[in-house]
C-alpha cells in the first residue's frame, strides 16, 4: 500500500513483481538471464563508484570504457570486498545518505564492529519481491487463511519487517512476537501461538526447539495443542537431521525457509521443491577456494563446494561487490523439474567455523547432520570437542531428551561416526544450558561447540555473555 503514494516505488514494485512471475514460470533462458545480470553490474558498478566512498577509492582503476563492456564473467578482475573492509569502513561503504533511506539496522556487533545496514526504498522492494514470488507456493499448499509467527528480534534488525511485508504480499495475517523480549516472553508467545492459532512460524532452529521444549515444561504437547502446519525456519546453521527433528517436535512441515545477512540482504530462499535456491534476479554468484581464492569448478555430480562471493545487482542503499561472505556452500546448477531456474544451495557452515578432527577437516553442517542423524524428539544439543592422552580427538554429544526413548540411536551413531571421521563419540543426556540459543547472533560453533583443544574465543565469550542474559 505505501507504494501507491511514491510512484518511483509502485513503477519499481510492477516491475519486479512481473520479472519474477516471469521468471519463476520458466520463461527466461540462460543469454537472457546473463543479459539481465549484464546489464545490472555495469548499473551497480557505476552507481557505488559515483555515490560511495570506499567504490570510489577500490573501483578507480575502472575505466568508463571498461565498465560498457564488463560482464559478470569478467567480475574476477575486480577487487573482492571482504567483512573487515565493513567493519573498517562503516558509512563510507553506504551509497547513499540514512537520509535517504526508509529504516537503519545493523549487524549485531558481537564479532566485530557493527556495520551499518540501512534500506531504501528500492532494497526492500527487490529482496521482498524475491521471497514473495518464491514463497507463493511454499505456504500455497497449506491454505489462503494463515496466521503466520515472527519469532525473530525487531531491534535494528531486518526479520520483523521483511517476514511480516512478505506475509502481507501473499495475504497472510502476522503476529510479532520475540519470546527473549520481557514484554513478550515465552509462556505469552505459546499462549498467542494457541489462541490465534498461529498456522506458521518464521524462527531459528534453536528458537523451534525451545518453544517447544517450554511448550512441554507448561504440560502441552506441542503436536496435539498448537495448529502449526509450517515451520519456516534460518538464522543458523541446518542440517537434514535438526530439520528433520523439529518437524518431528511439532508434527509440522520444517523448511529451510531463507539464507540471508543484514549486509548482504536476501541471498537464497525456499522454493516449493524443498529446496533453497539462488535468487540471480538480484544477485551474481561465485564460488571460490577459500585459501587460493580460485574459482571452484562443478565436481563429478555438478556441485561447486567453497566460499561464496556475492555481488548485488540493484541499486540500494549498500551494494556489495565481490563480497566474500565467510560462508561454506555446495551449489548445484537446477535439474528439469526444479521449482525455480536457479541454482540450489546448501550453507555448511562458516570458513572458520570447520573442525579438524583426527586428521579429517568436517564443516559444520555435514558433523551436525552425522550426530544427530539417528535422534529425534530432542530439544537442545551441543557438542564436545576434547583430546585423549594419546592425542585422538573425542566428541561427546550432548543431548536434551529423555534417555529411554533415545537409547537405540547411540551404537549406530558412534559406529557412523567412527567410520566417517576415525573419531569415537559418547552420547550423553542433559541440559546444554541458554548457550545453544546464541547461535543467530554469534555463530553455530560459539552455540554448539566447546572445544577443550583450545582456549575460548571471542566468540566464545560473546556467546556466553549473551546467554547470561537469558538465563
Amino acid at each position: 500500500m505505501f507504494t501507491q503514494y511514491d510512484p518511483d516505488s509502485a513503477a519499481l514494485t510492477a516491475e519486479l513483481r512481473d520479472q519474477f512471475d516471469s521468471f519463476t514460470a520458466g520463461r527466461w533462458d540462460a543469454e537472457f538471464l546473463a543479459s539481465h545480470q549484464n546489464q545490472k553490474l555495469r548499473e551497480v558498478l557505476a552507481y557505488a563508484r559515483a555515490n560511495s566512498p570506499f567504490y570510489r577509492k577500490k573501483l578507480s582503476g575502472l575505466t568508463d570504457e571498461h565498465m560498457a563492456g564488463l560482464r559478470v564473467d569478467d567480475l574476477r578482475s575486480l577487487p573482492y570486498t571482504t567483512k573487515e573492509d565493513l567493519r573498517q569502513a562503516q558509512f563510507d561503504i553506504l551509497s547513499q545518505p540514512i537520509a535517504k533511506a526508509w529504516i537503519f539496522y545493523e549487524t549485531t556487533g558481537t564479532t566485530g564492529a557493527a556495520t551499518p545496514c540501512p534500506r531504501t526504498n528500492a532494497d526492500t522492494i527487490h529482496n521482498n519481491s524475491a521471497l514473495t514470488a518464491y514463497y507463493r507456493d511454499v505456504l500455497a499448499v497449506h491454505g489462503d487463511r494463515q496466521v503466520i509467527g515472527v519469532s525473530g528480534p525487531t531491534e535494528l534488525h531486518a526479520t520483523g519487517d521483511t517476514f511480516g511485508d512478505v506475509c502481507r504480499n501473499l495475504g497472510h495475517s502476522v503476529a510479532k512476537m520475540w519470546p527473549h523480549s520481557p514484554v513478550i516472553g515465552f509462556d505469552r508467545a505459546l499462549e498467542v501461538m494457541r489462541l490465534l492459532p498461529i498456522t506458521g512460524l518464521f524462527c531459528t532452529p534453536g528458537m523451534a526447539m525451545r518453544l517447544a521444549q517450554k511448550a512441554v515444561e507448561a504440560g502441552l504437547d506441542p503436536r496435539r495443542d498448537f495448529s502449526l502446519d509450517v515451520l519456516m525456519l534460518t538464522g543458523e546453521l541446518m542440517s537434514p537431521s535438526l530439520l528433520d527433528n523439529i518437524g518431528v517436535l511439532w508434527g509440522a512441515e520444517a523448511r529451510n525457509a531463507l539464507y540471508a545477512s543484514q549486509e548482504a540482504s536476501v541471498l537464497a530462499a525456499a522454493t516449493s521443491d524443498g529446496s533453497l535456491r539462488t535468487v540471480p534476479l538480484i544477485n551474481h554468484y561465485e564460488v571460490i577456494e577459500p585459501e587460493t581464492l580460485a574459482p571452484v569448478e562443478p565436481d563429478a555430480d555438478g556441485v561447486r563446494y567453497g566460499e561464496l562471493v556475492v555481488t548485488n545487482l540493484y541499486m540500494g542503499a549498500k551494494p556489495l561487490i565481490r563480497y566474500r561472505t565467510g560462508d561454506l556452500v555446495r551449489m548445484t546448477d537446477p535439474a528439469p523439474g526444479a521449482a525455480v531456474r536457479a541454482p540450489a544451495l546448501e550453507v555448511v557452515g562458516r570458513v572458520r567455523d570447520q573442525l579438524l578432527l583426527n586428521g579429517t577437516l568436517v564443516n559444520g553442517y555435514d558433523l551436525e547432520d552425522l550426530l544427530l542423524r539417528r535422534f529425534r524428539g530432542y530439544h537442545d544439543y551441543r557438542i564436545t570437542v576434547s583430546r585423549d592422552e594419546l592425542g585422538k580427538d573425542l566428541l561427546t554429544l550432548t543431548l536434551k531428551a529423555d534417555p529411554d526413548s533415545h537409547r537405540d540411536g547411540i551404537e549406530q551413531a558412534a559406529g557412523e561416526c567412527l567410520v566417517a571421521l576415525d573419531t569415537p563419540l559418547t552420547v550423553e543426556f542433559g541440559d546444554p544450558g541458554p548457550i545453544t540459543s546464541t547461535g543467530a547472533m554469534v555463530s553455530w560453533k560459539a552455540a554448539r561447540v566447546v572445544d577443550l583443544r583450545k582456549a575460548p574465543s571471542g566468540e566464545d565469550s560473546s556467546a556466553e555473555r549473551i546467554a547470561a542474559t537469558r538465563v
